[in-house]
């Protein structure tokens, strides 16, 4: 077995981690599975007695997706190609006015969208207006709602609609070709 196929390259393990470490600020019942595989489990003393143990149940393990970077470094390219949005976000914006860089903005923007409507098919996850009262039961999705706020005891819980959420219905990335090198964001241009 070689090293390459048993662990995930570096560039896998960092959106890997940036992805644990919001989730786990952000969803409690995540991070409670994550304080599961960190901490070690604590042996009870053994009693004077010896008592034979009843074995321990095994709990499953957490089966991550594996990602790979393509289709990211697709997406950046694309953002890129419309709304030059690598440009906008490695300019110094320190010396420009503050108009110059609202105009800017509008282009990244405009291409943006563009981008987001060719490829995505996105919607809200709450079909409730902002600011309504909605109540969840036992058993809501907690991957697409997030508990805000004083959250204390058990479901229902009764709340105000912040924010509605956004979910991708559909993706329709381009294919691409055996020899596409997807880390080539936007080629070097050379004018003759």
């Amino acid at each position: 077995m070689n090293a390459s196929s048993s662990h995930p390259s570096f560039w896998r393990r960092v959106p890997l981690a940036f992805g644990a470490f919001f989730s786990t600020l952000s969803d409690a019942a995540y991070a409670a599975r994550v304080e599961k595989l960190a901490l070690p489990e604590v042996a009870p003393v053994a009693p004077v007695a010896p008592v034979t143990p009843a074995p321990a149940p095994v709990a499953a393990p957490v089966i991550l997706k594996e990602a790979t970077p393509d289709a990211a470094l697709q997406l950046l390219a694309l953002l890129q190609r419309e709304a030059r949005l690598i440009d906008f976000t490695q300019e110094n914006l320190g010396s420009h006015a503050d108009a110059d860089i609202g105009a800017a903005a509008r282009v990244v923007h405009e291409g943006c969208a563009k981008v987001m409507r060719e490829y995505f098919t996105i919607e809200a996850v709450r079909q409730e207006a902002e600011g309504s009262r909605i109540v969840l039961n036992e058993g809501f999705d907690s991957a697409s709602v997030r508990l805000t706020g004083n959250v204390v005891g058990s479901a229902p819980f009764k709340g105000t609609l912040s924010h509605r959420g956004w979910r991708a219905s559909s993706v329709r990335l381009p294919k691409l070709s055996e020899q596409h090198d997807a880390a080539i964001l936007a080629p070097a241009e050379v004018e003759l």
